[in-house]
C-alpha cells in the first residue's frame, strides 16, 4: 500500500497530459452585477485551487441573461464593467483562464460578449456572433453581431485588447492547450465559429450560453456537445444559465457540460438553487494523438490553411497550477466492454452481427456450406461455436453442417471435456470427439523428446506438438469434408504471442474472434445467459465456461492437482486488456498508461503488480508481432480493436521494445 501512496504522492495528472477545466453556474442575482461579481469570484477562486487551468461562467452573467431591455440601461450597463473590473482583479496571481459573459458598448454598438482573464488582466474579448431573434429570443432587438463591428482592439477599463470570434488563446506552459470561446447560439448554427477555431488548433472549445429550459432540451444540449467534441476532436465546456434568471415566460436548469472527444465527461445537477460547480481532467494527449491520425482532418485543415492563418492567436504563460491531486475523471476498467445502460443490449447485440456477418458473408463467398471448428470447452470456442450456430441459422443452413470437434490431449479435464460435448449436442451441431495422444506420442517419439522415455518434460515442444496435432487435424478434416476452419483465438492472445504459430491455433481460415478481446469474450457470454434466448443447458454450461480458470490444458496437473493457469504465466487479462487499448488506440506512454491503470485497478492492484504485468506485455507485444504480420482474415469489431495488418495495425516485426521499457523505467 505504502507504493501506492508514493506513486500518488509524485504523479499528478498534469504529469500525464491532462489539464483541469471547470464550468460554474452561480445563483443569478437579475440587474445585479455587483452580487453577480461576488458570487463569480468566489467560484473562480475555489475552482483555481482545485487546480482548474481554464473556468467558464454563464452568458451574460454579470447582469443576468434575462435582463432584456434593461441591457439598454446606462446605469446597469456601468455597473455590469466595474463588476468586470472586480472579477478582473480578483483572477490577479491565479494561473486559470477565466471567462465571463458580459455586455459591452464598442463605438455605436452594443455587444454580447465573453471577456477571457487571466492573472489580473483582460486577455481578449469575444462578441457573440450569431442573435437568434425568434421564439422566446429578441436580441437583434438590443445586441449587434460580431461581424459588424468596425475594430479588432476594443479598450476595456483602459486596456486595449483584441476583439472578435477569431481569438485563440495558447498556454505556452501547458502543451496542447489552445483555447475558443463562443456565446451560446454560435454553436448551434451548421458551421460555428469553434470548428474553424478547432482547424486552427483550438483543443478546448468554450461556450457560454444563456439557453432556458424546455422539455427535450437537456437531452439535445448532450447531444450537442458530445456531438461538437467528436466532430472537432476537442474537449467542449458548456455553461447555461441558472436559478435567480426571470421566470416570466421561460425556465433555466443551469445546465452545464465538459465532453470529449463525444464522451461525457461531467455535468451538472439540473434545476439546482444553489452554485455549482462542475470539472473534469480533459485529455490532452488523447486529442492530440486523434487529430494526428485523423488525415481527413489534416486535409481539412489544408483546404482553409489561408483562412485559418487569419485566426489571432494569444500565447499566454499560466503559471504554476495547483497540484489537481486524483484525476477528476473515470478511467473505465474494462475499456473493450459496453458500459452498464440502456444500450448495452445493442452494443452486445452489435458486436454479434458484426462477427456473424463476417462469417456468413465469407461462407456466401466462397461457396461453402460447412466449417470446421474445435471445441474445447472454453471462452474462445464457446464464443465462436455460438457466432457459427447464428450464422449458419440465418443462411437457413442446417447445424449440422457445423462440424465440431472435441480433442482431448494429455492435460484435458473431464470438466472442459463434458462441456464441450454438452455445448454441441444441446446446439444440435455435428460433435465429434478425436483423441489426439496416440498421435502426439508418435510425434513426440520421432522428435526423441524426453516425454517419449517418459520423463516429466512439459516444455514449448510438449505443448506445441499437441497444439500443432489440433489445428493439423482440423486443416485436413476441413479437406475432406469441403469446409472452412473457424478459427476460435483472441484479440489478447493475439496481442500477448499466447497462440502457436503456423500450424497452431493461430491460423485457421477465417476467425470470428480475432478482434474480440478475452474481457470481451466473458461479457458478451454473461450476457447471452441473460438474454434467455438459449435452452437450460446451454446456457448451464455457458455458466460453468465462465466459472472455470483459463487454461490452455497443455501441461497435467501439477501438485496436488493444480492446473496450468494461463493468468499465472502471462498476468491478468483484464490488465492485459487494459494495456492493449491504451497503448494501440492513442499510442501512450507506458507511463501514462500505468497511471491510467492504478486509477482504474489500483484497488485490486498495486504498482508494483501493474509495472510487472505492463513490462510482460511490452515485451511480449514487441516480441510476437510476426504472429499478427500473418494473421488470418476476420471482422474488426471495434474501435482501437484490430491488429490485422491490413487493418489497423502495421508493424515490423523486428522491433525493438526498449523505447517502451526505458519509459516504463
Amino acid at each position: 500500500m505504502s507504493s501506492k501512496r508514493t506513486a500518488k504522492a509524485k504523479d499528478s495528472a498534469a504529469d500525464h497530459g491532462f489539464v483541469r477545466v471547470s464550468a460554474a453556474v452561480p445563483v443569478v442575482a437579475l440587474a445585479d452585477p455587483a452580487a453577480n461579481a461576488e458570487r463569480t469570484v468566489a467560484l473562480l477562486k475555489a475552482a483555481a485551487r482545485d487546480g482548474a487551468a481554464v473556468i467558464a461562467f454563464p452568458e451574460l452573467g454579470l447582469t443576468g441573461y434575462s435582463v432584456d431591455d434593461l441591457v439598454q440601461q446606462d446605469a446597469l450597463l456601468d455597473a455590469a464593467l466595474t463588476a468586470l473590473d472586480e472579477v478582473r482583479k480578483a483572477t490577479a496571481g491565479l494561473a486559470s483562464l477565466v471567462c465571463v459573459g458580459v455586455p459591452l458598448r464598442v463605438g455605436d454598438g452594443l455587444f454580447n460578449t465573453a471577456a477571457v482573464l487571466h492573472d489580473g488582466e483582460i486577455l481578449g474579448v469575444v462578441p457573440k456572433s450569431y442573435l437568434p431573434n425568434y421564439r422566446e429570443f429578441y436580441e437583434q432587438r438590443v445586441f449587434a453581431a460580431a461581424r459588424t463591428s468596425p475594430v479588432d482592439e476594443v479598450t476595456v477599463l483602459g486596456a486595449t485588447v483584441p476583439f472578435g470570434s477569431d481569438l485563440l488563446f495558447e498556454a505556452t506552459d501547458v502543451p496542447g492547450l489552445t483555447v475558443h470561446v463562443e456565446i451560446c447560439e454560435d454553436g448551434w448554427v451548421p458551421i460555428p465559429p469553434s470548428t474553424w477555431a478547432a482547424l486552427g488548433g483550438a483543443t478546448v472549445l468554450v461556450n457560454l450560453s444563456g439557453s432556458p429550459v424546455t422539455v427535450g432540451k437537456e437531452a439535445y444540449r448532450r447531444e450537442l456537445s458530445t456531438a461538437t467534441s467528436a466532430r472537432n476532436i476537442a474537449a467542449h465546456v458548456y455553461v447555461a444559465s441558472g436559478y435567480g434568471e426571470s421566470t416570466t415566460d421561460l425556465a433555466w436548469d443551469g445546465d452545464a457540460l465538459i465532453t470529449e472527444n463525444g464522451s461525457l465527461l461531467a455535468r451538472s445537477t439540473p434545476f439546482a438553487t444553489e452554485d455549482q460547480t462542475i470539472t473534469a481532467d480533459v485529455d490532452l494527449d488523447r486529442l492530440r494523438q486523434e487529430r494526428a491520425r485523423m488525415t481527413s482532418l489534416r486535409d481539412q485543415v489544408g483546404d482553409y490553411a489561408e483562412a485559418l492563418r487569419d485566426l489571432r492567436r494569444i500565447p499566454v504563460a499560466l503559471g504554476k497550477l495547483p497540484a489537481t491531486g486524483d484525476l477528476r475523471r473515470t478511467v473505465p476498467a474494462f475499456p473493450f466492454v459496453p458500459p452498464p445502460g440502456a444500450d448495452r443490449d445493442e452494443r452486445c447485440r452489435e458486436v454479434g452481427n458484426i462477427q456473424v456477418q463476417g462469417l456468413t458473408q465469407r461462407l456466401r463467398a466462397t461457396g461453402i456450406e460447412k466449417i470446421v471448428i474445435g471445441v474445447s470447452g472454453g471462452l474462445d470456442s464457446t464464443l465462436a461455436l455460438l457466432v457459427a450456430v447464428d450464422a449458419f441459422d440465418r443462411l437457413g443452413l442446417p447445424r449440422t453442417n457445423i462440424l465440431a470437434y472435441t480433442m482431448p490431449g494429455f492435460a484435458t479435464g473431464t470438466a472442459t471435456r463434458s462441456r464441450a460435448l454438452d455445448l454441441m449436442g444441446s446446439l444440435g451441431v455435428s460433435g465429434s470427439e478425436i483423441d489426439i495422444r496416440p498421435a502426439c506420442r508418435q510425434m513426440l517419439a520421432d522428435l526423441d523428446h524426453p516425454v517419449a522415455a517418459g520423463e516429466e518434460v512439459y516444455d514449448t515442444t510438449f505443448e506445441n506438438v499437441q497444439a500443432g496435432q489440433r489445428t493439423s487435424l482440423l486443416f485436413r478434416l476441413a479437406n475432406e469434408h469441403r469446409a472452412l476452419v473457424l478459427g476460435t483465438g483472441d484479440l489478447s492472445e493475439l496481442a500477448l504471442g499466447w497462440c502457436t504459430y503456423g500450424v497452431g491455433d493461430q491460423m485457421s481460415h477465417y476467425n470470428v474472434n480475432g478482434s474480440v478481446p478475452k474481457t470481451l469474450i466473458k461479457h458478451l457470454i454473461r450476457w447471452m445467459i441473460d438474454t434467455e434466448e438459449y435452452d437450460a443447458t446451454t446456457a448451464e454450461v455457458l455458466r460453468a465456461v465462465l466459472d472455470d480458470v483459463i487454461s490452455p490444458e497443455l501441461v497435467p496437473p501439477g501438485p496436488g492437482g493444480a492446473i496450468q493457469s494461463t493468468e499465472d504465466a502471462v498476468g491478468p487479462y483484464e490488465l492485459h486488456d487494459f494495456f492493449l487499448y491504451h497503448l494501440t488506440r492513442y499510442g501512450f506512454r507506458p507511463r501514462k498508461v500505468a497511471y491510467l491503470a492504478r486509477q482504474a485497478w489500483g484497488e485490486k492492484y498495486d504498482d508494483a503488480t501493474i509495472t510487472k504485468w505492463l513490462t510482460v506485455f511490452l515485451k511480449r507485444f514487441m516480441a510476437n508481432q510476426f504472429k499478427r504480420t500473418a494473421m488470418p482474415n476476420g471482422p474488426k469489431v471495434g474501435s482501437g480493436g484490430s491488429l490485422s495488418p491490413r487493418g489497423d495495425w502495421r508493424s515490423p516485426s523486428d522491433a525493438s521494445a526498449a523505447p517502451w521499457l526505458d519509459d516504463l523505467g
